[in-house]
């Protein structure tokens, strides 16, 4: 055999077992105290919906929760420590023909747990100045904090829509008025964030069942507060409801709906619509987005043997 053909199959014998020169790899940061952009995907007929985290809000659910010890007993079997930290999830709605956001997040006013939509929000192609329409399912902090931050509107272009009874009460002096110093601060915070909408005069307000848009209407379910209202999206017969703060905590609330939270104007009405939206969601097998549901919070309900049960959708690479 020629002496270079011997050379050569030595050489492929041998190529495994020596060693080349290491690849450059790029450096590794480790760990970073946050977590990736906020966002979710999700094709609802012929609407692009895109959930955002505008980020949490620690909370000690039994300080504020009618029956602390079911909640514990609830989270205990969960495996779940507390305080808890809720997840703030808001719904971009892409219709085709205009942009509509449902609540706004917390903005500044809960910390640097929250207040992160914006970034979200550009973070999945998306511009606060995009947005036409912004669809407010009640005004407590954290659905109608983001509409102004540092006295700023964040939403140059938008419309803002919420139920006349939440208007009522929340922006009035009068009912400000009638309730202990100590429980002022929902007040105070809607004349700071949704105040210099209605100056501006970008503030609609509608009453009960009201089809706003095109595949978009309004669902009454009062008791959180005066004019909760959740908001069905309907495209080529794919449904969605938006529920808003018909459930805080899922661990304890599915189960037992009768348990209220610190936060409701009404908690008997609070209770009645929540087992209205649960019969509802469960008979009629319709999607639901919460807004404090583990994010990206959606999924459905389930009856079994009288007992509600929360079903997250499973997650998808692609819409």
């Amino acid at each position: 055999m020629d002496f270079r053909v011997k050379l050569a199959t030595v050489i492929v014998v041998l190529a495994p077992f020596v060693a080349l020169p290491a690849r450059s790899e790029p450096p590794v940061g480790g760990w970073a105290a946050h977590q990736a952009p906020g966002f979710y995907r999700l094709q609802l007929g012929d609407f692009r919906i895109t959930v955002l985290s505008d980020g949490t809000a620690p909370r000690d659910l039994p300080g504020i929760m009618s029956k602390p010890e079911e909640v514990r007993a609830a989270f205990a079997a969960s495996h779940e420590t507390l305080p808890v930290d809720i997840s703030i999830n808001c719904f971009l709605v892409d219709t085709g023909a205009m942009k509509v956001l449902v609540d706004t997040g917390a903005g500044e006013l809960f910390g640097q747990a929250s207040g992160r939509i914006v970034s979200n929000m550009r973070a999945a192609g998306y511009s606060p100045a995009s947005i036409d329409a912004i669809l407010l399912t009640h005004i407590h902090g954290d659905h109608s904090g983001g509409l102004t931050v540092a006295n700023e509107q964040i939403f140059p272009n938008a419309l803002v829509y919420v139920d006349r009874r939440d208007v009522d009460h929340w922006l009035s002096e009068s009912e400000e008025a009638k309730v202990a110093p100590n429980r002022r601060q929902t007040f105070e915070q809607s004349r700071k964030t949704v105040g210099p909408y209605v100056q501006a005069g970008k503030l609609r307000t509608f009453e009960g069942a009201t089809e706003l848009f095109p595949g978009i209407h309004s669902v009454p379910l009062n008791g959180h507060t005066p004019g909760h209202a959740a908001y069905m999206l309907n495209s080529r017969e794919e449904r969605l409801l938006l529920w808003g703060d018909i459930v805080h905590a899922a661990e304890v609330q599915f189960a037992d709906p009768s348990v209220t939270i610190d936060y409701d104007v009404d908690p008997e009405q609070a209770i009645a619509s929540r087992s209205r939206a649960l019969a509802n969601a469960a008979q009629e097998g319709y999607l639901v987005g919460g807004a404090h549901l583990s994010f990206p919070g959606l999924g459905h309900v389930r009856l079994q043997q009288g007992t509600y049960t929360w079903v997250p959708a499973p997650y998808r690479s692609s819409p």
